[in-house]
């Protein structure tokens, strides 16, 4: 609600979020904050004394995140607008929550963000989709008639991909393959896909992903090799625009990359806000002062057209902060704030000068830049052109950012190229190798071959490998990520075929590199580990036999009666009345339980106490007994072991 004008000040609160553990998400959240601070040391300021108050949250770069930061921001802060967030795909997300507040990204390109979609979300970025005329310019103006794109595989990644295949078709140019990799894609795959391509010959490439996978992609593009002389790499201004702040390690792998950004004109304001950045840093003794990019000045642009959107639109409301402990995160439950549309519209109707030059919007996102520079990573970062959409290719532009010429590829100045070339890299044709073929050798089984079983066909001379073992390596070949052909070759070689040493003189032609491996049921032994590696043990037969079940004796109810002859049964039986009949004896005069009827005398005397001990000391001797083998083999069914031989075996 509106305060009363006797109140001197007016806040807007805003929500900032941001990834605020990369480098991008803190220096804007640093450059936001200085534009605060030069908003309230404006003379404009004294008339209308709007003040802006950021709340930042850090979404880890996670777009849940990022939504809950969104609704906790709007339920419990009561923020009448949201500054982020960095990624397409948290700006895709939050933009459920486009017809509540504005939401301002200055880093979300993905051309599949709209205001068709989300009405109320402002870009205060370029369209991916801008670039693509540079690209295909820069590509025809090197001469590269194919070449290879590879992309991050989420909404950023695949934005751009149509607008970008067009542009290169009509600049002749044709892409003969895509590759693409997983945000989160692991060494492995990457390494992978790399392979791949050098085993199509590819050596020309666009990519196009976030500057985290880049710094990731680049270092292994230099571990195998393919940094070096013959190769051209272009990237998109996503990475190009990042390069002042990534590491040292992936700057140095990128040497001979050639990239593609917005060009920022030069201005007394942006000059005075370099000079402003670098003793803030002086003031707080860092080490190493990192260079102002332009999403950073895209960022303290957003605060400045929120601000004066704000101060046009009279949009001057101090929320009073409400008691959130007992509101769920309901997304429904958020109310629309009644300046929210005006200030979207304010927004998109607001001209000025930034320091990222003009801030003018066209159809919810800044217009395409006047130019794009193009950037050398060679030795540090420098400039070797310029295109414009109206002129194309230029070695300068005039005040205006008008082109002054078209340069030939020599006039673009000294380009460093991978390897430390300065000769541009022609195209290679793009075709499949035909590789090596890994020779498998396989044993030779004329018994049992459930594990490896070799069979040759009389008719056509083709040799059939099936088993166990061939399974298992079948599929962990369809396991890797890239294709390996092999041939199996069944060991025929040996002297003592069949014999103890057959498997040896395997093993043996595998360390002479007459096979590229071995695969069949070969036994880890110590002697052979001195000449071949092993893989980890996926099966283990031991050495048995199989024999039928015969069942010969009784398996009636008193089979237990078997272990004991009868003599002893016998001894037991009398030694058990005899107890009993000296028990009743010495207690029948005194014990009252000993008289009675003579069946209650004859019961007592035979299941007295004595007698219970007597018998539970059989049952012990019955245990013991169990455990001798004898009476086991009373009590299981026999093992008819008579065969003679496996063949009979095998016969049954």
């Amino acid at each position: 609600m509106a305060k009363n004008s006797r109140h001197p000040d007016h806040h807007m609160h805003v929500g900032v979020i941001l990834d605020m553990e990369s480098p991008v998400g803190e220096m804007a959240q640093k450059c936001m904050t200085m534009a605060i601070s030069d908003l309230n040391a404006t003379p404009s300021q004294n008339n209308h004394p709007l003040k802006l108050i950021l709340h930042p949250r850090n979404s880890k770069g996670q777009p849940l995140k990022a939504l809950s930061s969104a609704v906790e921001l709007l339920e419990n802060e009561q923020v009448e607008a949201l500054i982020g967030p960095q990624t397409s795909e948290e700006a895709e997300l939050l933009g459920e929550l486009g017809d509540r507040v504005p939401i301002i990204s200055f880093s979300a390109s993905c051309p599949s963000l709209s205001r068709e979609k989300n009405p109320n979300f402002i870009r205060m970025t370029t369209n991916d989709n801008s670039q693509v005329g540079a690209i295909a310019a820069l590509v025809q103006k090197f001469g590269w008639g194919e070449l290879v794109i590879i992309h991050e595989d989420s909404s950023y990644g695949n934005g751009i991909i149509p607008d970008l295949l067009l542009a290169l078709h009509e600049g002749n140019a044709r892409v003969v393959h895509r590759t693409v990799i997983p945000p989160r894609a692991r060494d492995i795959y990457v390494e992978a896909q790399l392979y791949r391509l050098m085993a199509l010959s590819a050596n020309i490439f666009v990519v196009h992903m976030s500057p985290s996978l880049a710094s990731q992609f680049f270092i292994k593009v230099n571990e195998l090799g393919m940094m070096s002389t013959g190769y051209g790499w272009i990237v998109t201004d996503g990475i190009a625009n990042e390069l002042s702040v990534m590491d040292q390690s992936a700057l140095d792998s990128m040497q001979g990359v050639i990239g593609i950004r917005p060009y920022i004109p030069p201005s007394k304001r942006l000059h005075n806000f370099s000079l402003k950045w670098r003793n803030s840093f002086f003031t707080n003794q860092h080490h190493q002062i990192p260079e102002v990019n332009l999403y950073c000045l895209w960022a303290y642009d957003s605060v400045w057209a929120l601000a004066t959107a704000a101060h046009h639109s009279g949009a001057t409301t101090s929320i009073e902060k409400k008691d959130s402990a007992n509101k769920s995160a309901h997304l429904a439950a958020i109310p629309t704030r009644p300046t929210g549309s005006d200030l979207v519209h304010t927004i998109l109707r607001g001209k000025f000068t930034g320091l990222s030059g003009e801030i003018q919007l066209k159809n919810g996102q800044l217009q395409q830049p006047q130019a794009f520079e193009m950037v050398n990573v060679f030795r540090g970062v420098k400039r070797i052109g310029f295109w414009t959409q109206f002129n194309g290719m230029t070695t300068r532009l005039n005040r205006s950012t008008v082109a002054v010429q078209s340069p030939s590829v020599r006039d673009m100045g000294s380009i460093g190229w991978p390897g430390s070339s300065l000769v541009i890299p022609k195209v290679q044709r793009i075709m499949p190798k035909a590789g090596k073929r890994l020779r498998i050798g396989v044993p030779i089984k004329v018994g049992f071959k459930e594990f490896v079983g070799v069979e040759l066909d009389p008719v056509t001379n083709a040799t059939t490998v099936t088993g166990f073992c061939i399974d298992v390596f079948k599929a962990a070949i369809d396991m890797l990520p890239y294709e390996v052909k092999f041939d199996f070759i069944p060991f025929t070689n040996s002297n003592t075929f069949m014999a103890g040493s057959y498997y040896d003189d395997l093993i043996y032609q595998v360390y002479l590199q007459q096979y590229d491996a071995a695969v069949g049921d070969i036994t880890i032994k110590a002697n052979r580990s001195l000449y071949v590696d092993f893989t980890m043990p996926f099966t283990e037969a031991g050495v048995g036999m199989i024999v039928p079940i015969e069942t010969t004796r009784s398996k009636n109810m008193w089979i237990f009666l078997q272990p004991l002859k009868v003599d002893l049964w016998l001894v037991i039986g009398a030694f058990f009345v005899f107890t009993g009949w000296v028990v009743w004896t010495i207690e029948h005069n005194d014990n009252n339980e000993f008289k009675g009827p003579l069946a209650q005398q004859i019961g007592t005397m035979m299941w007295g106490k004595i007698n219970q001990q007597l018998v539970q000391s059989c049952g012990d001797c019955m245990a013991v007994c169990s455990s001798n083998t004898n009476f086991q083999l009373h009590c299981k069914p026999e093992l008819n072991a008579d065969s003679s031989s496996a063949s009979d075996l095998a016969k049954r």
